[in-house]
């Protein structure tokens, strides 16, 4: 599920989606009744919209199908692969023959807008009725990010944990034993493995811009323990101390290593991230923020040094908490359109709590189970560099950003000021903040 990412092209992706939810709040008026009244044991055929598209995705989640109708003779499901959230919510919103009865999405940010919104059923009464409670079946932080306001309307089917991967040949050249734990300790190898090369560099130690693969506020963010959100819903980042260490730190380490004009250059000219040629593959970059999935993309891509993986570091006043990282994941529900919710439900409740099930989903595509079940299940792969991020996953520190009515609209804000604020066009950081707060404000106020 390596999409979950929060790349470039991925953060147009949910500003598209956020948009088209919108749309489907709308034009969810009235209170539609979202029983069940379908029988589980006849014969039917449910529709299945998921995101994944590359061919060792779509094999894997076409095994578990296989694994499911196999224990459901009655129920055949037809999969639709490669759907965007922007699909997701026209067919949500058209509803009909042709609509998903169930639908995963890589969108985490969205769980906010897919309840208030109405688009996916309340799972409740069929968690309730199979008596499987989520704060016992999930892991709790992911658990907590697939419900938004006390109401569940998805549950997480696998996880993604970041942490930091580093060229093991390049510590060595360079004598650093070991990863670095606190953000001080990083900052020193970073600078220390950086080699520069006419305007530009041989080797980067690591690419802190705001707009590089991964390095976004929410997974910085996720290391300073930033409170996005006051008590009463508003946006807090003006007040929060830890948004603005998040700040300063990335800026002086922006500085440290030769300006954002030099990096942003350098990054302009890097390989695509989904690439063999991404540049922590290439050995253009020494260290990198990623997720589980960045092992076996490494593998694959045949790399000629050694590299290893930790969680990423932590500000030296939180060293006690260090082990803890970023976590998202796909999400999965129902249609409140669908037909045929309870025959829906077993295809969901197979697929996010079957322990057979997520652990051989979670080996097949590289992903991190969801369960706390599968998480300790010896059959899960104990590949050293993937076993980091589970134990990341695990921490109890660990953690989303908060849901909102508006999605994930607070964090591209964010982002887009935090963007203004490393280029030097926005110098007030108080200023900035402020503004940022009114702006996320007036538009979780516009969506309720």
């Amino acid at each position: 599920m390596r999409r979950t990412g929060t790349s470039a092209r991925r953060r147009l992706t949910a500003a598209a989606a956020l948009a088209s939810i919108a749309l489907l709040a709308s034009a969810c008026t009235g209170s539609p009744d979202d029983g069940a009244g379908d029988d589980p044991n006849a014969e039917t055929t449910l529709t299945f919209w998921h995101g994944w598209s590359a061919p060792s995705e779509v094999a894997a989640i076409k095994e578990n199908i296989a694994s499911f109708e196999k224990a459901h003779p009655n129920i055949k499901v037809k999969m639709v692969k490669g759907i965007t959230d922007d699909k997701i919510n026209q067919g949500l919103r058209a509803g009909g023959s042709k609509a998903p009865d169930v639908v995963s999405s890589f969108t985490t940010d969205n769980v906010g807008r897919f309840c208030t919104s109405g688009a996916l059923a309340d799972l409740k009464p069929f968690l309730d009725k199979s008596s499987i409670d989520p704060a016992k079946t999930f892991l709790p932080q992911m658990a907590k990010y697939t419900e938004h306001d006390g109401k569940r309307c998805t549950v997480p089917l696998l996880g993604d944990a970041y942490g930091l991967y580093y060229n093991k040949d390049a510590f060595a050249e360079a004598g650093i034993k070991a990863p670095p734990k606190t953000l001080s300790e990083f900052d020193r190898i970073a600078k220390k493995l950086t080699k520069t090369k006419g305007d530009g560099y041989s080797q980067l130690g690591f690419m802190p811009n705001y707009l590089g693969y991964e390095t976004t506020v929410e997974h910085y963010g996720g290391q300073f323990g930033v409170q996005y959100m006051d008590k009463d819903g508003k946006s807090n980042t003006a007040k929060d101390p830890a948004v603005k260490k998040m700040f300063a730190w990335q800026k002086n380490l922006v500085q440290d290593l030769g300006g954002y004009q030099k990096l942003n250059r350098y990054r302009t000219s890097l390989g695509d991230e989904w690439g063999a040629k991404h540049p922590f593959h290439t050995g253009q970059v020494a260290m990198q923020l990623d997720g589980e999935w960045r092992g076996k993309m490494a593998a694959d891509a045949g790399l000629d040094f050694k590299i290893g993986a930790a969680p990423f570091p932590v500000p030296d006043d939180q060293v006690d908490e260090y082990g803890k990282g970023y976590l998202s994941g796909t999400i999965l529900g129902i249609a409140r359109t669908s037909e045929k919710k309870n025959a829906a439900w077993e295809l969901v409740k197979y697929l996010s709590t079957d322990t057979d099930a997520v652990v051989s989903f979670a080996n097949a595509i590289h992903n991190v189970p969801s369960t706390l079940k599968a998480l300790d299940s010896p059959k899960l792969e104990d590949d050293p560099l993937y076993r980091t991020f589970v134990d990341i996953a695990k921490h109890p520190k660990s953690s989303h950003a908060p849901s909102s009515v508006n999605g994930g609209a607070f964090l591209l804000t964010l982002q887009d000021n935090a963007v203004a604020y490393e280029k030097g066009k926005e110098t007030d950081l108080d200023a900035m903040l402020k503004k940022n707060d009114a702006q996320v404000d007036k538009d979780n106020e516009q969506a309720q």
